[in-house]
Order: C-alpha cells, then structure tokens, then sequence
C-alpha cells in the first residue's frame, strides 16, 4: 500500500473494521517514513463471466440502464432504480461467487422487478427470457395472475 502523501511503501495497518454488511473492510493505517494517516476500503470485487468467455467487473449502473429502459414510461423513480440495483448486487454477493454468470445477473433482477413493476418486469423478461410470441407473453400474464390470487388469498381477511 502507498501513502497517498508521500508514496512510501512503507505503511502500517492500526485499525480493521468490517462494514455492517460485511462487505468491505476498512483500515486505518499510517505511514512510517511521513508519519500521517489515512483510510482504505477494501471490497470483494464482483466479476461478471459473458457467454463469449470474457470477465469484466460487475457494473451496478450497466445493470440498472438495463431495466430503466423497461421501465421507460412507468412509475418508477431513480431511487427504485438505485434500489433495485443494490438488491441485484447484494443478492448476487450472497451467492459467494468469484464470478457470476451474466445470465444470473438477469434472473437476479426478475424478481425484485416484478414486485416493483409488472409491465416493466414483462418487458424486461420478454428480452431477457427470449419471448417468441403472444402465447409467452399470455403464458407469463398468467403466473403473474395466479400468484397475485394466491398472494390476496393469503392474507388475513378482517
């Protein structure tokens, strides 16, 4: 680590602590040779693999862009996005992986969206999902249907 003031190599750690996610670290430390503190952050870096093949890091706002154009229209503010984005990467860290398979990012995002949005998650799954027709469209119109009937039906009535 290089003091940012000086750029000596020569730097000691005094204090670690882990952010209440869990993750980041952060450490406080100072420079032997200029004698000033600073700060890092330390954070586990997501990385995405494409289906060529290639890694890249994990890009919240490239995700986010995603889903605002299916959400183009609809009520739905950049906080919802910012939102949104964070519940996609948080459920993406969970899983533990070095490396995320692309196609994981959209499975992440579906269902966030869908309690956000229902015509914006039907646009998105519709690209995401490779709809070939009416009848996928009707056919995912009609688990949306079925889980809302489920979801009224099992709440408390009173």
């Amino acid at each position: 680590m290089h003091c940012p003031f000086c750029r000596s190599t020569d730097t000691r750690v005094l204090d670690s602590r882990v952010s209440d996610d869990g993750a980041s670290i952060r450490r406080r430390r100072a420079c032997t040779e200029c004698e000033k503190r600073f700060t890092t952050v330390e954070q586990m870096q997501l990385t995405v693999l494409k289906r060529s093949g290639a890694s890249e890091p994990f890009n919240r706002d490239k995700a986010v862009a995603g889903v605002a154009k299916a959400c183009k229209g609809r009520p739905v503010g950049a906080d919802d996005l910012a939102r949104l984005g964070q519940t996609v990467e948080d459920v993406l860290r969970d899983r533990g992986w070095a490396e995320v398979p692309a196609h994981e990012i959209g499975l992440a995002i579906l269902g966030p969206l869908r309690e956000l949005d229902e015509v914006a998650y039907l646009r998105f799954a519709s690209v995401y999902r490779a709809f070939q027709s009416a009848e996928d469209f009707e056919t995912e119109i009609a688990v949306l249907r079925a889980e809302r009937a489920a979801a009224e039906q099992a709440q408390p009535t009173g």
